[in-house]
C-alpha cells in the first residue's frame, strides 16, 4: 500500500497550490473553527490549470494530469488525459467521489485521501487500507464553501481536528470543477470493475482521455455534460496481469454501453430516476471505451465505443 500516506502526499501539492494560488485564481481561507478552505470556484474564477491541481489532489499526486488536443464528430476539441503507474491507490483509494457529505444547508459529494482517513465506505474494508494520517486533505463537489459545522462533522469521521484539515471545493459549473469531474475517466473503469468483483489488484497501469465538457451555466446542466463525458467520450486503456479467460468474460459488462439506460443524455437519464444517483442503472457509470492489455500474455481487449452524437447534443454543438 502506498508510502508515505496519501494524505500526506496531497498536502504536499496543497502547499504548492498555496504558494501558487494567485496564478491558479484560488483562494484560501483559514475558518474561526481551524478549518481551512481553497476555493477554487465558489467565489474565484479558477481555471484550466486550477482544475488540473484539483485533480492530482483527488489523486493524491499519484497520476499526472493534463490536456491534449483531441476531436469531437470531426470538431477539434480538448481532452482531459490521465495516467497513472499506481490505478488502485490513486483512484479507488483517493480519487473515487463516494462520500455525500450533508449538514445542515451544505451538500457535497466527496473525494480525496480524507476517505480513506474516514474509512467509512465497505471498498476500504474489502481492499483492506486505512490511514491514520496527522493531517488530512479532501476535494468537494459542491455550489457552496463549507463553514465550521462542516469540518466538525468530518473530525468526529477522520479522528482529525479542523485546525489539521484542508477542503479544496469547485462547483461542477466552474472551470475548475468540470475539469477534476472529466478528469475521472480512469477512477469510473477502477470502481466498474471493482463492483464486477474483478481482482483490481491485477491493474498496473492505467490511461484514459475524455472530452473536456463546456462549463455550464449551472451545477445541473454541469452533471450531465460532465458525466456524459466519460460515459460516452471516455477512452481507459489498462495494462493487467493474469490470464485472457476472465478479462473476455468480464470484458463487455464494464464499458457504459453495458447498461440498459445507455443511448440519451445523462441528464434526460437523471431526471427520469428523480435526481437520485442511487435510482439509476450502476451499470452506466463506466467509460464508453475501455481496452485491456495483458503483460503476461500479450493480449489485447477492447470493448464498447463512444458515441460522438450524443456528446455533440449534450456539448450543445449540433
Amino acid at each position: 500500500m502506498p508510502e508515505p500516506s496519501l494524505n500526506h502526499r496531497a498536502a504536499g501539492l496543497v502547499e504548492q497550490i498555496t504558494a501558487l494560488a494567485d496564478d491558479l485564481r484560488v483562494r484560501s481561507r483559514t475558518l474561526p473553527g481551524g478549518g481551512r478552505v481553497l476555493d477554487f470556484g465558489v467565489e474565484t474564477a479558477g481555471g484550466l490549470e486550477a482544475g488540473r491541481w484539483l485533480a492530482r489532489v483527488s489523486m493524491s499526486g499519484l497520476g499526472d494530469v493534463s490536456l491534449a488536443a483531441g476531436d469531437l464528430g470531426g470538431v477539434g476539441w480538448p481532452l482531459v488525459q490521465v495516467a497513472t503507474d499506481r490505478p488502485l491507490a490513486a483512484c479507488l483509494l483517493s480519487q473515487y467521489a463516494g462520500w455525500q457529505i450533508s449538514v445542515g444547508k451544505f451538500f457535497g459529494m466527496g473525494s480525496g485521501p480524507m476517505r480513506a482517513a474516514a474509512g467509512r465506505e465497505e471498498l476500504f474494508e474489502t481492499l483492506g487500507y486505512r490511514e491514520t494520517p496527522t493531517s488530512c486533505v479532501g476535494v468537494l463537489e459542491s455550489g457552496r464553501l463549507p463553514d465550521d459545522a462542516v469540518f466538525e462533522f468530518l473530525a468526529e469521521r477522520t479522528g482529525i481536528p479542523a485546525r489539521d484539515t484542508v477542503l479544496l471545493v469547485a462547483p461542477t459549473a466552474s472551470a475548475a470543477g468540470n475539469f477534476q469531474v472529466v478528469a475521472r475517466s480512469v477512477e469510473t473503469a477502477l470502481h466498474k470493475l471493482f463492483e464486477l468483483h474483478f481482482d483490481v489488484s491485477r491493474i498496473e497501469s492505467s490511461f484514459g482521455t475524455a472530452p473536456l465538457a463546456p462549463v455550464a451555466a449551472d451545477d445541473l446542466t454541469g452533471i450531465g455534460r460532465t458525466n456524459d463525458a466519460i460515459l460516452y467520450g471516455g477512452r481507459v486503456t489498462l495494462w493487467v496481469r493474469g490470464d485472457d479467460e476472465s478479462i473476455a468474460a468480464i470484458g463487455p459488462q464494464v464499458p457504459s454501453v453495458a447498461s440498459a439506460v445507455h443511448g440519451r443524455p445523462f441528464l434526460e437519464i437523471f431526471e427520469d430516476a428523480g435526481r437520485d444517483f442511487y435510482a439509476i442503472d450502476p451499470h452506466l457509470f463506466s467509460p464508453a471505451e475501455v481496452v485491456f492489455q495483458n503483460l503476461d500474455s500479450g493480449r489485447v481487449h477492447q470493448f464498447g465505443r463512444v458515441e460522438p452524437e450524443i456528446l455533440r447534443q449534450s456539448f450543445g454543438t449540433g
